[in-house]
């Protein structure tokens, strides 16, 4: 299956003479560039989140995939792999590229069954899309092997024997002159239950997706097995209807995987009729989960970490909170806050500190941890932003300074994505609060 592999903020443009030569373009097959455009038009249209968004490139119409990484599949099968585009800043190429993002949504809930080995992938240049599949088919294969959970299904039915429970009305409006047969109500423990079906219906989908021969066979294999389940035909319906009481444990993974092979909830698509999957992750959640996870390992003894923490708000207004204050990361001790933490996937310079640059950084960024300190440290502690580490800010950064809140003090560091590890300042108050400090 053809495709390409490009990084967040690329721009694509329809093969056309002199386009692979354009600097900043990317070609495209014309019919998936005009699938492409069609969606980035309906996403301006309906207001929805702009993963893709159309603009101009030297006289051209083109597309640039916003901060958002995974894989776009058009309804041909062309496959478009997005990449972080913090892989080419700190020296890697695609394969690394590719197993760093897998090692980040590792961290992200709905991925933690991700098992492939990212030595593996790097060995086998495998496509996003076909890792997603082939983990899929290794969650049901690990299923099949527990075996597969029946349960007792009402059923209906005109019986030559009686079985359970005879539905008088019924049977004798239907077999008045038929003595030979019973209408009765039965328990039928069958593996037809919810969990099974979405399982059949995400097995068909994926063989449908894959073009690996290995992937094909086994997902064959894993169809055969359950042939006598019928395939969902009401995924939504079939969800709510899931059971993962004792003895089910082992369905988490494989239905994780189901949902978002069928719900397309991954967690974005692209709109339209056709059933074709975008597995589309937004880089701020990736790197939020991925830090979150790590820094947690990395604070002192009796600290703990908190996500998205919802308390406090900005203002009051008629006896009701204004502007909820949701800080990514919110470090407490015996729930007392110590530090407030926003992360930012972005890449800044720490070179660039004199004129408009200022490293790259955005104002209204400071305005909001100047509201977290505030709020949540009464005007008297630490917040700090983190970034990605790069080859120009693979440091600290001076500490910041608030005039008018003299206890307060704002810190830009830089998170290690190889190392998995904040880098701290080499003196200051942050030192206390995490192990092995620099």
């Amino acid at each position: 299956m053809s495709g390409t592999t490009i990084y967040e903020f690329d721009v694509l443009a329809a093969d056309a003479p002199g386009v692979s030569d354009t600097v900043g373009l990317r070609s495209v097959p014309p019919q998936v560039f005009a699938w492409l455009e069609s969606q980035a038009l309906s996403l301006a249209e309906v207001g929805e989140i702009a993963w893709l968004r159309l603009s101009q490139r030297r006289g051209r119409w083109a597309v640039q995939v916003a901060s958002f990484v995974g894989v776009i599949r058009a309804p041909d099968g062309y496959q478009i792999e997005v990449l972080p585009k913090v892989a080419k800043a700190i020296g890697g190429g695609d394969d690394e590229a590719r197993e760093l993002l897998i090692e980040m949504l590792r961290c992200l809930g709905g991925f933690r069954h991700i098992q492939t080995d990212s030595a593996q992938l790097v060995a086998t240049r495998m496509p996003l899309l076909e890792v997603f599949i082939g983990e899929f088919l290794r969650a049901v294969e690990h299923l099949v092997k527990r075996g597969l959970r029946s349960d007792y299904n009402p059923q209906q039915d005109n019986l030559f024997a009686l079985r359970g429970k005879l539905q008088m009305a019924t049977h004798l409006r239907r077999n008045l002159c038929r003595r030979d047969r019973f209408f009765a109500e039965f328990d039928e423990f069958s593996p037809d239950r919810p969990e099974n079906r979405l399982l059949h219906a995400a097995l068909r989908r994926a063989l449908a997706w894959t073009t690996s021969q290995t992937h094909q066979q086994l997902a064959r294999e894993l169809c055969f097995v359950f042939a006598e389940v019928p395939a969902s035909q009401h995924p939504s319906a079939d969800f709510q209807r899931v059971r993962l009481d004792r003895g089910m444990a082992h369905y988490d993974g494989a239905l994780a995987w189901a949902r978002l092979i069928l719900e397309d909830k991954s967690p974005l698509t692209g709109a339209g009729g056709h059933r074709a999957p975008s597995l589309l992750f937004p880089m701020e959640a990736v790197f939020e989960a991925f830090v979150a996870k790590h820094l947690a390992r990395q604070l002192g003894q009796g600290l703990t970490l908190r996500t998205q923490a919802r308390s406090l708000s900005l203002v009051r207004h008629l006896e009701k909170d204004w502007f909820r204050l949701k800080p990514d990361l919110l470090v407490q001790a015996s729930k007392v806050n110590r530090l407030v933490l926003d992360t930012k996937w972005k890449l800044i310079d720490s070179q660039q500190a004199t004129g408009s640059e200022k490293y790259g950084l955005d104002q209204g960024d400071f305005y909001q941890l100047h509201a977290y300190g505030q709020n949540y440290l009464d005007g008297d502690g630490d917040v700090v932003l983190i970034y990605p580490k790069t080859d120009v800010f693979n440091k600290a950064l001076p500490v910041f300074k608030f005039p008018k809140s003299s206890g307060l003090r704002l810190w830009v560091l830089p998170f290690c994505l190889r190392d998995k590890r904040l880098l701290l300042p080499p003196c200051g108050s942050l030192g206390a609060l995490f192990l092995n400090a620099q």
